[in-house]
């Protein structure tokens, strides 16, 4: 796949191997991986953070094998997700950086420039969250009210 504002092709990646039901190997069930991702979620760490951490130290290679649900999934279950959606929430900090910077540096043009598509991002991500329904339909972005959200 191509990357979106450059015009050079993408990264080769490995793909994950098929599996539809958990390693025999996983000592943990349902319940405990339940327990140990609300523990996480409440510490502060996002969706990703726990999924790296269940699987570098309590050996859970994919926790929807496992439970069945995805980690975002428990988390809005034990009502300790965002209200935001994690992929929006980075964007919008980086929209936020890209934006003090240039406070500092007006004549920065290439940060501009990725200020602009930053922003662009967001918008399109938004627009598709808006119509899948995980945000309200009057949910509107700016750069001051991305820094209220995100500090």
């Amino acid at each position: 796949m191509a990357r979106m504002h450059a015009r050079r092709k993408g990264r080769s990646g490995s793909t994950r191997p098929f599996r539809t039901e958990a390693p025999e190997w996983v000592t943990m069930g349902t319940p405990e991986i339940s327990a140990k991702i609300t523990e996480l979620a409440k510490e502060g760490h996002s969706s990703a953070r726990i999924g790296i951490i269940l699987r570098d130290q309590y050996g859970i290679p994919q926790v929807k094998t496992v439970t069945g649900k995805s980690i975002t999934e428990i988390m809005a279950e034990e009502k300790v997700a965002s209200d935001l959606p994690e992929d929006l929430t980075h964007l919008m900090r980086k929209a936020v950086r890209l934006g003090e910077h240039l406070g500092h540096n007006p004549k920065d043009r290439h940060n501009r420039r990725g200020l602009q598509l930053a922003e662009a991002k967001i918008l399109r991500l938004a627009r598709y969250y808006k119509n899948s329904g995980r945000l309200p339909a009057d949910w509107k972005y700016s750069l001051d009210r991305a820094k209220l959200l995100v500090e």
